[in-house]
């Protein structure tokens, strides 16, 4: 008897278990489906990928000139070897030859990436225009996993370089379709400033961390270990993907809106302005990172902890300098471009500043502010390039991100090649003067968004033309029902005029009551 009641307690403490977590995973599936939740998810998922991103652009720092290095040595050895067994004259000279050749390979290698995502971007935006932001975002996610395996089992530069070029591929789609779903999810400016903020703070948290992370692994646990630890992350990643937004499920494209294409956003003025700041802002970074190291080692005499730390107390003001633009553009949002014009003036006095340094310590100051002057900048306006697609174009958002990220696109892929070069042939002194004074200069053409930024986010055409909240990417559908319906409407708003082209004189507005043109349809 005792132990029949045993047995029949466990089977009911077993059932009551399997029932309590059958209604566990019924309100996971019930907040997944909650819009508000979902979108929260989908932030984490976008965040996750750009830390991803940015951790293995910036891990392989500290891994492959030491890798390369070893494989060159390796092959020197064996052909000296083989070739003069008892001969080592001009070994200097060789010597020279090799550390220039293993330069060249070095820069051409950190280069790649961003060449081969400024090639795809044009492409890439458009595709996510046509087919919606989740397909993309897997794309992306799966290349980088591939490129990141590649990474971990790699052991020539040729297969390194395959593995460099495809995490361009994979980036060229999986931020552009990331920041897009951002921009499409949360629709209220404040909102959108405050999700596009959190992930630029995962963008510099995966920057600066990752080579710390990169060579503390590396010199413990291998070259493999911190490329198959990310590989794991991405896996997870992905499988969170899959089960919350459901790529390949069946969903209504027919109808879906058309995005302006690339090349009608790309001779907009005020997106033309927004793309160049972006440029100009990220150059001192992009030009700093692969220099630095040896200025510090030449004038400094720093250890290899120092060089290897450089960017790892800036991440901090980058977060802040992400904060304090968020709170600010709640409350002003008509001041975004003012806020852009003051962090490029930050980063062109801390780049001046720069090799007056003669210390870590000091160092650490004129970084730290280039850190945060780009934190303004990003925060400032990137939301501002979905304000402007809003106001002026169709609401779809990967041609235009595609078109940020060619712009950061730019400055890392000259960075690592011509830095150098610039340095080598001007002095290091004379590189940071030209950075600091061309983010200067380039500060008062934010000057031409300032009317643009008067239009308060309330005043759209979508909010006063859906009677329902904004749900993303399929909001200008609803538009154009509404419309269909009622020809004309009142609003207190105002908008800005659009030409025959689709450009608006700079300073002109008109009513929203007046007729503009819809979105096409494929």
């Amino acid at each position: 008897m005792d132990e029949e009641g045993k047995s029949s307690g466990l089977a009911k403490s077993a059932a009551v278990k399997l029932s309590q977590m059958s209604q566990r995973t019924k309100q996971l599936g019930t907040a997944i489906k909650d819009p508000h939740q979902q979108r929260r998810i989908v932030l984490v998922i976008v965040c996750v990928a750009l830390l991803l991103d940015n951790m293995l652009y910036m891990v392989i720092v500290p891994i492959i000139p030491d890798y390369l290095a070893e494989l060159e040595s390796e092959q020197s050895e064996h052909v000296h070897v083989v070739m003069h067994p008892n001969i080592s004259a001009n070994s200097t000279s060789q010597g020279k030859i090799n550390k220039n050749n293993l330069d060249v390979q070095i820069g051409v290698l950190f280069a790649s990436k961003a060449i081969l995502q400024l090639i795809v971007n044009p492409l890439s935006g458009t595709f996510i225009d046509r087919v919606g932001y989740d397909l993309p975002l897997l794309i992306g996610l799966m290349v980088m996993f591939m490129s990141t395996c590649i990474f971990a089992f790699a052991e020539n530069y040729a297969t390194l370089f395959v593995a460099r070029s495809l995490q361009g591929l994979g980036s060229a789609f999986a931020d552009t379709s990331g920041l897009a779903m951002i921009a499409d999810k949360y629709t209220e400016e404040s909102e959108r400033s405050r999700a596009l903020g959190i992930a630029l703070a995962f963008i510099s948290f995966g920057s600066l961390v990752a080579p710390p992370f990169g060579g503390i692994l590396y010199e413990f646990a291998g070259k493999r270990v911190p490329f198959i630890a990310l590989a794991c992350v991405c896996l997870a990643d992905g499988f969170l993907f899959l089960t919350v937004l459901k790529p390949f499920s069946s969903r209504t494209r027919e109808n879906m809106p058309v995005g302006t294409p690339i090349y009608r956003l790309m001779i907009d003025p005020y997106i033309a302005v927004v793309a160049g700041a972006l440029t100009v802002c990220n150059i001192p970074l992009a030009f700093l990172e692969p220099t630095i190291a040896n200025w510090m080692e030449s004038t400094m005499h720093s250890s290899q902890w120092e060089m290897g730390l450089t960017w790892l107390p800036a991440f901090f003001p980058h977060v802040i300098g992400v904060y304090i633009t968020v709170k600010l553009a709640a409350k002003h949002p008509h001041l975004q471009w003012f806020y852009g014009a003051v962090g490029m003036v930050i980063i062109g006095a801390s780049s001046c500043t720069v090799p007056a340094c003669k210390t870590f310590g000091q160092l650490i100051a004129p970084l730290c502010g280039i850190c945060f002057g780009i934190a303004l900048v990003d925060t400032a306006l990137l939301p501002t390039l979905a304000f402007l697609v809003d106001m002026r174009h169709s609401s779809v958002y990967g041609s235009i991100y595609a078109i940020a990220d060619i712009s950061y696109s730019v400055a890392y892929a000259m960075g690592p090649i011509v830095a150098g070069q610039i340095v080598h042939n001007l002095g290091f002194v004379q590189l940071n003067l030209g950075m600091g004074l061309v983010n200067v200069l380039y500060a008062p053409a934010l000057l031409l968004l300032r009317n643009v930024c008067q239009m308060k986010p309330s005043y759209s055409e979508r909010d006063n033309l859906l009677e329902d909240a904004p749900q993303g990417l399929y909001d200008t559908i609803k538009m154009e029902e509404r419309r269909a319906k009622k020809k004309g409407y009142n609003s207190a708003g105002n908008c800005l005029t659009v030409d025959e082209n689709g450009f608006e004189p700079f300073g002109a507005q008109r009513s929203l009551s007046e007729e503009s043109s819809g979105p096409e349809y494929t």
